[in-house]
């Protein structure tokens, strides 16, 4: 193992790290590159198309921020959230942890450059169906979503599969 991962505390800002310069780079590209705006709807699948979508909230774009003071209050209560994830993080025994915790807050960190850059933030793969199957039904999301999501599925995975830690009392016997 590369020694930049032997820590888990790296890993975890190594995939924080990844996490946002590849949501970055994906929208820059989509954005300026490939010009989504002019070309849309890109149809990948009967149920999947590329599109480009401003979320001017959080999930589902519930609690819309068009002028300056919401999105401040968007920007300041998501930084709380990652400075928690991060100090979760840099406290985590293990490299699973932190890799679902940097997944999260480096998808985190690229949603808040949008908003920081851009407004709102960009959204791009458009999830649809006819069937009414929940929320699912109609989704639009980015690369940061997807990190998000991989990292919080990590850790549901990890408290539901990974093994526990031995007790305190027999580690001593």
């Amino acid at each position: 193992m590369p020694p930049i991962f032997a820590s888990p505390r790296a890993l975890g800002l190594v995939a924080a790290m990844l996490a946002a310069v590849l949501d970055q780079f994906h929208k820059y590209w989509m954005l300026d590159v490939f010009g989504i705006e002019a070309r849309q709807p890109v149809t990948l699948t009967p149920f999947l198309d590329v599109v480009l979508s401003w979320n001017y909230g959080v999930s589902y774009s519930l609690f819309p921020a068009h002028e300056d003071a919401g999105r401040a209050l968007l920007l300041a209560g998501q930084g709380l959230i990652v400075a928690g994830l991060f100090w979760w993080m840099w406290r985590a025994p293990n490299r699973l942890t932190t890799l679902a915790l940097g997944l999260v807050i480096g998808g985190a960190l690229g949603n808040a450059a949008d908003r920081l850059t851009r407004g709102a933030v960009a959204d791009f793969f458009y999830l649809h169906t006819t069937l009414p199957v929940g929320p699912l039904a109609n989704y639009v999301f980015n690369v940061a979503d997807v990190a998000i999501a991989a990292g919080v599925a990590l850790l549901l995975f990890e408290s539901l599969f990974a093994p526990e830690p031995p007790a305190e009392g027999a580690a001593k016997a």
